[in-house]
């Protein structure tokens, strides 16, 4: 970290920094744990001047302000340093954090809006999501998600240009008989993997690295499933409080999880670009 941005962490948490640790995590710069003089410590992420890190500061800071799922506090954020509150985890997911998880997202997914999208485009990681404002979701879906981020991918040369055109097939063709307009957008977290939960005693201790905009919770739900982050527990408890709609584990499930296995296809190739053609040859 340089001296000018160890400056900057000092005055948002108002004592001076005596020590600085890197720490896992991030895919939009570095991570430190800043240790300051009066004994609390406070979590930076440092990037470039032409960084995004304000745009993480301001999702993290619109989900605070929903009252519905505890997230890092946001002390200072600029293109190039992200300062929040520290959040003690143990990293276990306990059968009773998923039950705390799955109360803490049907709260939050009971957050309407008036259309699909969000006020401005976000991120995923380090790639912009579009959020123009739609009426449809499959609509958004389709061109604001899976064309999008299929489009960017085959131009950076993540993605197979078979695999695209199968994309494209399944959009025109296919897409609207499997997916359909729920009842109304909801907001999400939109990043929810394992690595984005923290847990402290059975509980959620905060959600981080978000990826808002207004949705089909059900992407969420999704999304969770992915990397194996909620179980049983999770989904029970889910379906008490929001009822998931039929079909949504037999076909709607893997047809959303495009988008994320799309993103980590642009992030990272491998596998990724194989798995989303398996599913699309699998609805086509």
């Amino acid at each position: 970290m340089t001296p000018a941005a160890c400056r900057a962490v000092a005055r948002a948490g108002g004592a001076a920094v005596v020590d600085l640790r890197a720490v896992s995590g991030g895919c939009i710069g570095e991570v430190w744990c800043a240790a300051l003089e009066d004994g609390r410590r406070l979590a930076v992420k440092t990037g470039d001047a032409a960084g995004s890190l304000d745009v993480e500061g301001y999702m993290l800071d619109y989900l605070a302000r929903t009252n519905t799922v505890p997230v890092p506090e946001v002390l200072h954020a600029a293109p190039d340093l992200l300062v929040m509150s520290w959040v003690e985890a143990d990293g276990r997911l306990t059968a009773a954090a998923e039950q705390h998880a799955a109360e803490l997202l049907a709260a939050l997914h009971g957050i309407a809006a008036e259309a699909y999208g969000h006020e401005r485009d976000t991120l995923i990681g380090a790639l912009r999501q579009p959020n123009p404002w739609c009426q449809s979701w499959v609509a958004f879906f389709r061109e604001h998600r899976l064309l999008h981020i299929g489009r960017d991918a085959l131009d950076c040369g993540a993605l197979a240009r078979d695999t695209y055109k199968r994309l494209e097939d399944f959009c025109i063709r296919k897409l609207d008989a499997y997916i359909d307009e729920p009842d109304r957008p909801s907001l999400i977290h939109g990043d929810m993997w394992g690595g984005n939960v923290l847990c402290a005693d059975g509980r959620i201790a905060a959600f981080i690295d978000p990826a808002i905009y207004h949705a089909d919770a059900e992407i969420e739900l999704a999304f969770s499933t992915l990397f194996g982050t909620y179980g049983d527990v999770f989904f029970r408890t889910y379906d008490e409080l929001r009822p998931i709609r039929p079909g949504f584990f037999e076909a709607r499930r893997d047809i959303y999880n495009l988008y994320p296995l799309l993103v980590h296809t642009r992030l990272f190739g491998g596998h990724y670009g194989t798995q989303v053609d398996h599913i699309l040859k699998r609805f086509l």
